[in-house]
């Protein structure tokens, strides 16, 4: 048996470490799976049970030979301890800067040995960590990260006399990862925001007395009582009052929803405006807010392809670069002869150029974020893969009912014989379909606006597949399809509209029609045009519905293929069908609402859950979901991981290409440690404040 373990790894930063973390960790005995979200500062392992009490051991020696100042605390352990204060940081900064510009301004005034002092004073303030890290990395075989890089070149410089530029080189570098540093941190704390919805207590009904309580330990059943401006803990049904909503946290909309008694109301919600008294539903452990903090959780964790390539790009880049560095530092001289102090120069520019940060730690980011926009929009995307798998959808399948139609029933046409008022003809019907409860009756008695009284009636029949039969003050009433009438030996005349007919007569005379239809979603048709402007290649729509009824909406809403009358099993079949037709590197999208929808949504390449408040199968299923009714946020989700792929893109070719630059430039001399610094130090930063745009989304 395997378990999941969570561990949070506080402090963590350095992307060259969490790498190294990640596959060191996932080589222990009994882990078979490990992962490290840098963003999210957490570690992931799959770990047999009877090697999980041993492994957490293991675990923190593996993070303290790499970055001894992180804690590893267990996910169950953490307290929200507040992150490490960076003023300590600001002052080193600042006093290493002062003696730095002390040295460049008293350069000609101090003696030499002065001068030098100066410098190193300044370099071991600003560099002390990041040399004794390398040295320690060192003897534990671990060479080519940044610290390395960064010792390799600095001493170097001052190896070959240029202390100034040895000093700024660790100067700019330790700016640049404050800055980088607060960056991460600053979308760290937009993503925790989001998961600022949940509640921190309950006010409970409990031995005649209101208690507060944590959610955790109300049970279903018990009556909470929720205040204006607070959160809804539990979800629940309104027992008593009435209120408006606000379901900005879970679904993006901010128009106020009304609540009253008998109403579903969600945790995570906010109470605007009066008191409601609550009967719990689901324990907190299942309820929806407890739901969307998991899938936010876990989301960033999954990482993207991209991601994953970057992580190994970066592992053989660097030793790749130190090897080039070497090769650029002793070939030219002996080939060349002489020079060797400019040669080692331009090897140590090289080295500091070369450090790969701007990638790994941007890429991350920007998906990060792109999750985080998402979920601000309603949107849960469960992972740094699926928003990259949306860039690539090729087709998108849909299923019917509940998602591009309301799934309400309504009567949308009365069509009365000549002779018949509407009202005549409605009133019939009602008086027919009174006593049933089938949701064809319930939207003919709303179109009628009142109920049947019970006693009217001396004789009521449901003839199963055709209609009803139904007898009192002195008239016999049909209504059903054409075959109950025509059976009946009624003439009628036949409707050619779509949707369902149900034909009615009285006393053996034919009244009229009632067309009854679905009501189609008012976004529906702008989003399936809004998806082929962005390139869909094809959209279709499965069903259970009669096939008339099917591809009458298909061509309403401008959908390429339309199947009909499926079973459940029958949609998965086709599913597979369509994907194998999808152009080669293409996706296949399906957009669902309900439990049936659920083993088609595991079955596509992107499960989309429609009304994500809803069906808890489909929840479990898909890969997105959407925390509305509305097809549209499809057009948003897209949008926002182009948004996202765009960013990627940008970082890696500017973080590629000014880096390949700054390489040519330091190998042919034309580049010092300034120019180094920058080229390592700024594209990194420029990196990341770019990976942040997608957060304002």
């Amino acid at each position: 048996m395997t378990a999941e373990k969570k561990y949070l790894l506080k402090g963590l930063d350095c992307p060259h470490c969490s790498a190294r973390i990640e596959l060191e960790v996932g080589a222990l005995d009994g882990v078979s799976a490990s992962s490290v979200n840098l963003m999210a500062q957490t570690l992931t392992i799959t770990v047999e049970e009877s090697a999980a009490r041993g492994v957490e051991k293991k675990i923190k020696a593996i993070v303290r030979s790499h970055e001894p100042e992180v804690k590893v605390i267990p996910k169950e352990e953490d307290h929200c301890e507040e992150d490490e204060d960076p003023k300590l940081q600001i002052i080193r900064m600042v006093a290493g800067g002062l003696l730095f510009l002390f040295g460049l301004l008293l350069g000609g005034v101090l003696p030499t040995v002065g001068k030098l002092v100066l410098f190193v004073v300044a370099y071991l303030i600003l560099g002390y960590d990041v040399v004794w890290q390398a040295v320690r990395n060192l003897v534990r075989g671990r060479v080519f990260d940044e610290n390395f890089l960064m010792s390799i070149a600095s001493i170097g410089a001052f190896a070959i006399g240029e202390w100034a530029e040895a000093v700024a080189v660790m100067l700019f570098y330790q700016v640049g990862e404050f800055c980088q540093d607060m960056a991460v941190h600053r979308s760290r704390k937009s993503i925790a925001g989001l998961m600022d919805i949940r509640p921190d207590s309950a006010l409970a009904w409990r031995n005649d007395t209101w208690q507060t309580l944590p959610p955790e330990e109300v049970s279903v059943g018990e009556v909470i009582l929720v205040k204006p401006g607070e959160k809804i803990p539990l979800d629940g049904v309104v027992t008593e009052g009435e209120s408006t909503l606000d379901t900005v946290a879970l679904t993006g909309e901010s128009v106020p929803r009304p609540a009253g008694v008998g109403d579903e109301v969600l945790s995570g919600c906010v109470n605007l405006t009066g008191a409601l008294q609550v009967r719990v539903t689901k324990p907190f452990g299942e309820s929806t807010v407890s739901k969307i903090m998991e899938l936010v959780e876990h989301a960033s964790g999954r990482k993207a392809p991209t991601e994953k390539f970057i992580t190994t790009f970066a592992r053989y880049y660097t030793p790749a670069v130190v090897i080039l560095a070497a090769l650029l530092m002793g070939i030219p001289p002996l080939v060349l002869g002489g020079g060797w102090a400019e040669w080692l120069h331009r090897g140590f520019v090289f080295l500091v150029v070369s450090c790969p940060c701007a990638l790994v730690i941007s890429i991350p980011l920007a998906f990060f974020g792109g999750i985080g926009a998402a979920s601000r929009h309603g949107i849960l995307i469960k992972g740094g893969n699926f928003l990259e798998a949306l860039n690539k959808l090729d087709t998108v399948v849909f299923d019917k009912t509940g998602t591009l139609t309301e799934g309400v029933f309504a009567v949308s046409e009365v069509l009365p014989a000549p002779g018949v008022t509407d009202e005549e003809l409605l009133h019939s019907a009602a008086f027919a379909e009174g006593l049933s409860s089938h949701p064809i009756a319930t939207s003919i008695l709303e179109a009628w606006g009142g109920e049947m009284d019970p006693a009217g009636y001396e004789s009521y029949r449901e003839i199963p597949g055709k209609g009803i039969c139904a007898e009192g003050d002195g008239k016999t009433i049909l209504a059903g399809n054409a075959s109950l009438l025509q059976e009946a030996g009624i003439e009628l005349l036949h409707c050619d509209g779509i949707g369902t007919k149900v034909y009615v007569a009285l006393n053996g005379r034919f009244l009229g029609t009632i067309r009854i239809a679905d009501r189609v979603k008012p976004d529906s048709k702008k989003t399936i045009e809004t998806l082929k402007q962005m390139g869909i290649r094809e959209t279709v729509m499965l069903t259970g519905d009669n096939r008339e009824i099917g591809e009458a909406l298909g061509v309403q809403l401008g959908i390429d293929r339309v199947y009909a009358e499926l079973l459940p099993q029958d949609k998965v079949q086709k599913l597979e069908e369509i994907d194998s037709q999808k152009t080669v590197g293409g996706k296949l999208a399906f957009l669902g609402d309900g439990i049936n929808d659920a083993p088609v949504l595991a079955r596509a390449d992107v499960g989309i859950a429609m009304g994500g408040l809803g069906a808890d199968a489909a929840i479990e299923a898909a890969d997105v979901v959407l925390m509305t009714d509305e097809p549209a946020k499809l057009v948003e989700a897209l949008e926002i991981a182009r948004v996202t792929r765009r960013i990627v893109v940008q970082n890696i070719v500017f973080a590629l290409g000014i880096k390949g630059i700054f390489l040519l430039l330091g190998a042919l001399g034309y580049a010092g440690m300034w120019v180094a610094v920058f080229g390592d130090v700024g594209v990194a930063l420029l990196a990341v404040l770019n990976a942040m745009r997608i957060q304002k989304k």
